[in-house]
Formats: C-alpha cells, sequence, structure tokens
C-alpha cells in the first residue's frame, strides 16, 4: 500500500511543482512579453489612467491632461493644436507617443527612474503617484512668427539660441491637429491617422529636424568657404575664378552660375564677393581645389553625421562619400548628394555667430515637479569647436555682405545687423527648386540663429529663390526674437 501512496505522492508532487513552475514563468519570465502586448487592454486602461502632467512654455500648456468619464480616466489635450505638433507630438490610445510625449513620456507619467524615490515617498504618504512637468524652451512669440511668416507653404523653420543651443521655434507645415489622434474613440483616431498617413503632402512628418533631408543649395557654400578659410590657402579678399560656366574634369557638363555670364567682368571675384552673390562656378572651382575629404570633415565639425537627439531623434545631415572631383564642385554648392535638415543649417550659422563652437540643441529647459519646484535643468552643451574664433568672424563680415547688398537683401532688419545666406536648391528635373535662407542676427551680438526651407519654392513655384521667398520668413522670425 505505501508504494501506491508514494507514487501517487510523486505525481502530486510533480503537478504542483509544474503549477509553481508555470505561475513563476508566466508572472515573472513573460511578465514583460504579456505586459507589452498590444491586445492587453489591462495595461493600456492602467497607462492611461495614469494623469499624465503637462507639457510647457513661457507659462503656458501646450500638452495637459483633464479628467475624463471613461476607463481612460484621463484625456490628454492640446490647448493650441497645430502650432505646436512638430514639438508636441501626440499621446494616442492606438498609436502611442510621438514627439516630447514619446522622448518625455516616462517623466510626464512618473515611471522614470529619477522619480523612484518621489514614488516611494507618494506610496508612504498613500498620495497618487504623479509625473513631473516638462519645461521647452521655445519661444512663444517665435513660434507664432514662423508659423505665421511661412504660411500655407510646405516647408520648416528653425531658430536657435547660438550661445546655448536652445530651440527657440520649430515649425514644420503642413501640419496636423494632434487632438485628432488623442481622442479615445478608436474609430475616429484610426480613420484621423489614415487620412494624415494616406496625405501626400505627408504632415505627420517633422520636416525641421527628421524624414526626407534636403539639398541644401548655396546656403552650403558657408560650409566651403569655412572650409577655405580654415586651410589657409584663402583669405576674404583672394581672387577666385568667377567664368560664367565650370568645366567639371572627366565629364562633358558644365557648371552655370544662377545667372546669365560670369561673375565678374573681368571672371576674377573675391571670395566675399562670391557669397555675396552667390556664384556658383566660384565655389565650385573651390571645392574642387580643396577636395572632398576636405569639406567632408569641415561639415562634419558642423555637425553632419551626428546622431542627435534634443530629445527628439534628429535625422543625421550628410555629404557624399568618395565624390568624384565632378561631384565634388557639385557639392561644394549644396547640390549632387548632400542633404540636410533645417536644424543642421540653423546650427551652421549659430557655430558662425558663436565664434565657431557648435552648440548641441535643445528642446527641454527644465524638468519640474509637482509643486513646479525644479527637479534638474538640462545643460548646455558643446559639440565641439567648427572654426577659429578668426574664421568665424571673417564668415560673418562676408554673410553680412549678403545681406546688406547681396542676394539676401529681403531679410534687412532696421537697425540690425544681418548675417545670411540665401540658397534655390534644385532637386529633380522640371520641379521648382526649394528656397532656402539661413542667418543670425544682431551680428554683433548674436541672440538667434535661424534656418528656413520652403519646398517646391511655395507661391512663387519656379520663379523662387531663396532671397525672395525665404528670406522675408527669417526676418520676421529674427525680428520676433530680438524684440522680445
Amino acid at each position: 500500500m505505501n508504494t501506491p501512496l508514494r507514487r501517487l505522492a510523486a505525481v502530486v508532487a510533480v503537478l504542483f511543482a509544474s503549477l509553481f513552475g508555470a505561475a513563476t514563468y508566466v508572472q515573472f519570465v513573460r511578465a514583460s512579453w504579456l505586459e507589452d502586448r498590444p491586445g492587453n487592454a489591462r495595461t493600456l486602461y492602467k497607462n492611461f489612467g495614469r494623469e499624465r502632467q503637462p507639457i510647457i512654455l513661457a507659462g503656458r500648456q501646450i500638452a495637459v491632461s483633464k479628467s475624463a468619464n471613461d476607463a481612460y480616466k484621463f484625456q490628454r489635450s492640446y490647448p493650441e493644436g497645430p502650432l505646436y505638433s512638430a514639438v508636441t507630438g501626440f499621446y494616442s490610445i492606438v498609436y502611442g507617443a510621438t514627439g516630447i510625449e514619446a522622448a518625455e513620456g516616462p517623466l510626464l507619467s512618473g515611471t522614470a527612474d529619477q522619480l523612484f524615490y518621489r514614488r516611494i515617498q507618494d506610496l508612504l504618504t498613500g498620495k497618487p503617484a504623479k509625473g513631473a512637468t516638462v519645461e521647452l524652451t521655445i519661444q512663444p512669440k517665435a513660434q507664432q512668427a514662423a508659423w505665421d511668416a511661412l504660411g500655407d507653404q510646405r516647408g520648416a523653420v528653425v531658430a536657435l539660441d547660438p550661445r546655448t543651443g536652445d530651440v527657440l521655434a520649430m515649425v514644420s507645415k503642413p501640419a496636423y491637429d494632434p487632438n485628432r489622434l488623442a481622442s479615445h474613440d478608436a474609430a475616429a483616431v484610426k480613420k484621423a491617422y489614415t487620412e494624415l498617413t494616406d496625405d501626400e503632402n505627408r504632415p505627420l512628418e517633422n520636416r525641421a529636424i527628421a524624414g526626407r533631408l534636403y539639398p541644401p543649395g548655396s546656403t552650403f557654400k558657408l560650409v566651403t568657404a569655412a572650409a577655405a578659410l580654415e586651410s589657409g590657402n584663402y583669405e576674404i579678399d583672394t581672387e577666385v575664378d568667377g567664368p560664367a560656366r565650370l568645366d567639371l574634369p572627366q565629364t562633358e557638363t558644365t557648371l552655370p552660375n544662377d545667372f546669365s555670364g560670369a561673375c565678374s567682368p573681368t571672371g576674377k571675384i573675391t571670395l566675399k564677393d562670391a557669397l555675396r552673390i552667390s556664384c556658383n562656378t566660384a565655389f565650385g572651382a573651390v571645392g574642387m581645389a580643396l577636395g572632398g575629404d576636405a569639406l567632408n570633415e569641415q561639415a562634419r565639425a558642423f555637425g553632419f553625421g551626428e546622431q542627435l537627439r534634443i530629445p527628439l531623434a534628429v535625422t543625421p545631415s550628410q555629404f557624399p562619400a568618395d565624390p568624384s572631383p565632378a561631384q565634388v564642385a557639385q557639392s561644394a554648392i549644396g547640390q549632387f548628394d548632400v542633404r540636410v535638415s533645417p536644424l543642421q543649417m540653423a546650427m551652421v550659422s549659430a557655430a558662425i555667430a558663436n565664434e565657431g563652437v557648435v552648440m548641441k540643441p535643445r528642446l527641454v529647459n527644465r524638468i519640474l515637479a509637482e509643486d513646479l519646484t525644479v527637479m534638474s535643468r538640462p545643460q548646455t552643451e558643446e559639440l565641439g569647436r567648427a572654426v577659429s574664433r578668426d574664421t568665424a568672424r571673417t564668415l560673418t563680415e562676408m554673410m553680412e555682405a549678403v545681406v546688406t547688398s547681396g542676394t539676401g537683401t529681403r531679410a534687412q532688419l532696421d537697425g540690425v545687423r544681418v548675417a545670411g545666406k540665401t540658397g534655390t536648391a534644385e532637386h529633380g528635373a522640371r520641379r521648382p527648386p526649394h528656397a532656402w535662407f539661413t542667418a543670425f542676427a544682431p551680428a554683433d551680438d548674436p541672440v538667434v540663429a535661424i534656418a528656413v526651407v520652403v519646398e517646391d519654392g511655395g507661391t512663387f513655384g519656379d520663379a523662387a529663390s531663396g532671397g525672395k521667398v525665404a528670406a522675408p520668413i527669417a526676418k520676421k522670425v529674427m525680428e520676433a526674437v530680438i524684440s522680445q
């Protein structure tokens, strides 16, 4: 009789061990997988049932949670909707989070590691756990000016404080209303998202920092000029060849200017005047003399290729690898396979304005506790030195000439010295060019650096140029920052 009992006890013990093992596997080993499954309604309700703290700037809330009479308990709302959509992103029960909502999500919801001790304190006192408020660097006046000036045109505007890297404005158009994607009506959210993703104008894409990059056109001549001055072989008044057309080696192609004829009656032009009137042939020739490696090295010094998070992810700008001499000439004027974000071109101007030092852009100013005391403040950070102080001062003088008497006169501000560079970038046969402008002001004491791109020439179409289309937009934003 003892033998059958022992066998039965062994079977029961195995069953209990299996039960305990399965429970342990499900509750611990597979816990994260189960919790992260899209169909896990408990996790969804848990996440959305937690009060999410606001995103603010200059004392105003641009993302806030309100009580909701449904299973989710709180409804995320964006009081100024599309105006800040490129910054806030959205927080959706269907599609998750984007923008600052994603980048600073753990802080906003209260699950971040840096809030651990605060969560313990709340647990001991019986208070509901709360997240932190995220305060941004954006200036409302500058943001509104960029939004209004860009109008209904497709493109983007980025403004920086060259001394700190603070993002003062970030606009991408066309924009979208994040409130439509934050709704608790899943069917309505899916319909809105489908409309946005099917839109050929790509409103969900943040053109200012990510997505499809742009050829920079003649704004890239700032990088070529910087490489020339840093090489020691060129000075501001060095004369270079500026013919009507530049023969491109190993090809039957020539590089023309954007205007008819040579860049001067003699076919020679100083480096300063070549930038002032945006002489393609001069910069193509200078680029070939310097070589692709020198241009690539200078571009990287300005931030090309950097995997930046501000804390939003930034698509790295690109200079082509191993270009031929003809491709180097085209790259030197911002064509061929050179591709940039508007943020990158704002960084180029900001570095020149900051005596040659590139500051890492930052979008978050402070992290605030529930009582609005400062929990942390992201520090300013140098990415490196792009050019020497002397080169930065020389480039500033050259850029001022662009605005006072060159291609960028529409960016002039009364009583304020402005340094800038225009760009008109070709990007396909039978398509209007992209219009560019990058600048900083005041040139003698900079507080704002900016880049503007307007796709396909905006309202001017084939007749567009950077000076005609993008410079007036930059002027409005710089004016808004300086007047504060």
